[in-house]
């Protein structure tokens, strides 16, 4: 008989008087490595977090190993970090600032902080997950893969004996999340308990079992073949097209080029990040913009939204307009609608999901005046296309990941921009709820005549109106 690892009796939980998961009765025992899937919001992190004693719940938890949760490590979606100060106030437009980024502490000081041993620097992980050469560099300025092999260097450098892994293969490119894979089947190898949290495309040859989570329900636990044979097709929710209709306003902004850069050059204490980056983006076009982590492509749309300083030493036109020459970084930001994971993870968490839609209206991180009835209603459309009105009252802290992605893509669209730049807009979105996104940035463009930049690492997550294609490599264009 199997000996147990992990027992659930009848677990629930409760957040803000309402039921997020609802008696969860699981057995994991000792050698399995599970999967935990579900749609977005179905409770699947809350459940992570019971499992280190971050959420008060009812029921049982019973870990059948000693010390009990000593050795259980967590990798978080998101990795929030401090800086100099020991404060965690970081702003968006900081990573790209050099002066600033001197306030956080770098990736060598982070690991140092959190090895179980003086040497850890001769830690084959460091290797593997490529850390070495990010060894200096300040924490902020990291990519969002960047970031995310980080975290994981973090956690083995513990060495824990069970490992929880909570989506993290969002940011990671091909290469990268092969590379993981295979570090997720060698410490399968090495006698380590995993429960990985992520999309049922996402899964490792070492997974043995899943268990699948439909709002706060578990709805299937058991073998990993079985589960793959049981699964049904999904049916996909309409777009509300009159509400679309009802958010069309008069003329917009008249302009040839939404976005000219010529012979680009970004460089950071001495290292080329961009390089020759010639790039013509004209009204109406709709662009995939690509490359691996790290390639430089936050960088360049930081140059387009007027959240990196360099761009004045650039030549860059934004809207027939060359950059420097009396425009405000609030006139370039109030015709361009924009959203990212770095912004994601830097932005106000205390603000409720209304406010935050609301917040789009003027470019700011939280609601400081007061709308009119016609933005108002705006607002209330907006919330209505990304089938979020329940959660307006909430706060973006009390949302699952996905249901904060949308209430940011509704703040990026709010205004009807004239200019949309969507970077990795579907991450923490699942299945159905990418597919109704795609659909509707498919209608918006072609509704709106809306100019779009589009960046992913997953080809099937690019709307079909995609006709136009640039890709970077070492700062350069391939």
């Amino acid at each position: 008989m199997a000996e147990k690892f992990l027992e659930l009796k009848e677990l629930s939980v409760k957040m803000g008087g309402e039921p997020i998961l609802k008696n969860i009765s699981l057995t994991i025992n000792q050698k399995e490595q599970w999967l935990l899937t579900g749609p977005s919001g179905s409770g699947k992190t809350v459940l992570a977090h019971c499992l280190i004693g971050r959420h008060f719940f009812s029921g049982e938890i019973n870990f059948h190993f000693e010390p009990k949760n000593k050795h259980i490590v967590l990798v978080e979606q998101q990795h929030r970090f401090k800086n100099l100060s020991n404060t965690n106030d970081l702003y968006y437009q900081q990573r790209f600032n050099s002066s600033d980024s001197e306030n956080t502490i770098t990736v060598e000081e982070e690991l140092n902080e959190n090895a179980q041993t003086e040497n850890f620097l001769e830690n084959e992980w460091l290797d593997i997950l490529h850390i070495r050469e990010l060894l200096k560099k300040p924490l902020i300025q990291l990519s969002n893969g960047e970031n995310k092999r980080t975290q994981l260097a973090i956690a083995l450098l513990e060495k824990p004996s069970s490992l929880i892994l909570d989506n993290p293969f969002i940011g990671l490119d091909a290469e990268g999340r092969k590379t993981l894979h295979g570090i997720i089947n060698d410490l399968s190898q090495k006698s380590m308990q995993i429960l990985l949290i992520a999309s049922i495309q996402e899964i490792p040859e070492c997974i043995t079992h899943i268990a699948h989570l439909e709002k706060g329900k578990m709805v299937y636990a058991g073998k990993r073949a079985d589960f793959i044979i049981k699964q049904s097709p999904k049916v996909y929710n309409k777009l509300d097209e009159r509400a679309i209709d009802q958010l069309k306003t008069g003329e917009k902004l008249q302009f040839t080029s939404a976005i000219k850069m010529k012979d680009i050059q970004v460089t950071y204490d001495g290292k080329n990040i961009l390089q020759q980056i010639n790039w013509e983006v004209k009204k109406g076009e709709r662009w995939s913009l690509s490359g691996p982590n790290g390639a430089g492509k936050s960088t360049l749309l930081s140059l387009i939204t007027a959240d990196n300083p360099q761009a004045y030493a650039n030549e860059i036109y934004l809207f027939d307009k060359r950059r420097g020459t009396g425009e405000s970084i609030w006139d370039i930001k109030n015709k361009i609608g924009f959203v990212s994971p770095e912004l994601h993870l830097y932005f106000d968490f205390s603000a409720t999901c209304f406010e935050v839609v609301a917040s789009g209206l003027f470019d700011t991180i939280g609601l400081f005046k007061h709308l009119s009835e016609a933005q108002t209603e705006k607002v209330r459309l907006w919330l209505k296309l990304f089938q979020i009105e329940n959660l307006q009252s909430k706060r973006l802290s009390q949302l699952s990941l996905g249901e904060q992605r949308k209430t940011l893509l509704a703040r990026a669209l709010i205004k009807n921009p004239a200019l949309l730049i969507l970077d990795e807009p579907c991450q923490g979105l699942d299945e159905e709820q990418t597919d109704y996104f795609k659909n509707l940035i498919d209608q918006i463009c072609e509704s709106f005549n809306t100019t779009l930049v589009f960046v992913s690492h997953y080809q099937q997550q690019v709307p079909n109106c995609i006709n136009q294609f640039l890709k970077l490599e070492n700062g350069k264009t391939i």
